[in-house]
């Protein structure tokens, strides 16, 4: 038997090179306590919340390498795009496009204090320029 699978990410990950410095950074942007645990495995990291019993994607930031040319994690941006962005800068990442509207929504591209590309995304945007 086999298997397709029809949304087959399941967990990200964001290499850091100061892991308190990014979870003020993302606490921020996200408007939500996050915190360092050190009892998941070799390093300490930080949770993104995340809902166990859904079956959606979650992630953590962890002490690495950081890379302006790795992947671009997509997060969401509650409660609407131009909030998201005014977080951001004010919590020292950087804005790098304008919103690039799509058929359910809207997102723009920014970097985090390490140049990590985040992708920040938010359904009602389109109802929100209508």
């Amino acid at each position: 038997m086999s298997h397709t699978c029809m949304n087959p990410g399941c967990w990200f990950e964001i290499a850091v090179s100061d892991l308190e410095a990014a979870r003020k950074f993302y606490s921020a942007v996200l408007q939500t306590e996050l915190a360092i645990t050190d009892d998941m495995g070799p390093n300490p990291v930080v949770f993104f919340p995340h809902n166990d019993e859904d079956p959606g994607i979650g992630g953590h930031l962890y002490p690495g390498a950081p890379s302006r040319d790795g992947n671009t994690i997509h997060l969401m941006a509650p409660p609407d795009l131009d909030a998201m962005r005014e977080r951001i800068t004010a919590a020292g990442g950087t804005v790098e496009s304008p919103d690039i509207p799509i058929p359910s929504g809207a997102f723009f591209y920014a970097r985090d204090p390490d140049g990590n590309s985040i992708g920040f995304f938010n359904f009602n945007a389109k109802q929100q320029a209508a």
